[in-house]
């Protein structure tokens, strides 16, 4: 998923908000269904612009990379199936593509996403190219990885891993504005529709409560979380 009023994969639309009819319907819907559309994903204008120097985190830099921020791979050869994590990424500037061909056209893109902050991207046996443009190096990802797990997150942050990254339960982000706040809940990173548990565009207040059997949870364009219970 990407931010508002991105591209979709052959469609110009806004996020998309499970069960709501508008996609730009802030706070109309409670984003509580499950989406059974497998194969599409909701994905994201490829924004011009090379990766900043400047923005490369610590997290970014303590691992040797997998692979580089800026490149065509084949999965198999150039890289494996697995999960990665892009971080210190800027502006919406990192583009990431998982692709079943390369012929470059629309309908052998399977996900794909402009990123700020942290992304995590699960890359399956069966993609057949993996495109990256502006983003800091990619690391691999340990699944049973453990963490700080805090209890507070970066509106604008990116994605965040529940029991690594941050800790399940009730969080609050307050000072939204215009739908430009999107959260969401997701079941893994391959990043389809059918990833997702629950999203939401917000104005104003939002809560949202982040069970332990999630994988992921995103945000962009939200005031900083804190969790509340």
């Amino acid at each position: 998923m990407g931010m508002k009023g991105k591209i979709a994969l052959g469609a110009v639309v806004g996020i998309v908000v499970i069960g709501a009819v508008s996609a730009n319907a802030g706070g109309g819907s409670d984003g509580g269904s499950d989406s059974s559309d497998k194969g599409s994903s909701t994905s994201a204008e490829h924004k011009s612009g090379g990766k900043k120097d400047s923005g490369r985190s610590q997290a970014a830099t303590k691992k040797k990379a997998a692979f580089d921020g800026d490149g065509d791979f084949q999965v198999g050869s150039d890289v494996k199936p697995g999960t990665y994590r892009t971080s210190g990424n800027t502006d919406d500037m990192c583009y990431w593509a998982r692709a079943k061909d390369a012929s470059g056209e629309m309908d052998s893109l399977l996900a794909n996403d402009n990123v700020s902050g942290t992304s995590y991207v699960t890359i399956k046996p069966t993609d057949k190219l993996f495109k990256s443009s502006g983003c800091e190096d990619w690391e691999a990802v340990d699944p049973k990885a453990k963490g700080s797990r805090a209890s507070t997150m970066d509106g604008d942050g990116g994605m965040f891993k529940i029991g690594a990254d941050i800790a399940p339960g009730t969080y609050k982000s307050t000072g939204n504005a215009d739908d430009s706040c999107y959260w969401e809940r997701t079941k893994d990173a391959e990043h389809g529709l059918d990833s997702i548990i629950a999203n939401n565009n917000v104005t104003g207040t939002a809560v949202v409560t982040i069970s332990s059997s999630d994988a992921y949870f995103k945000t962009a364009g939200c005031g900083d979380w804190k969790k509340t219970a």
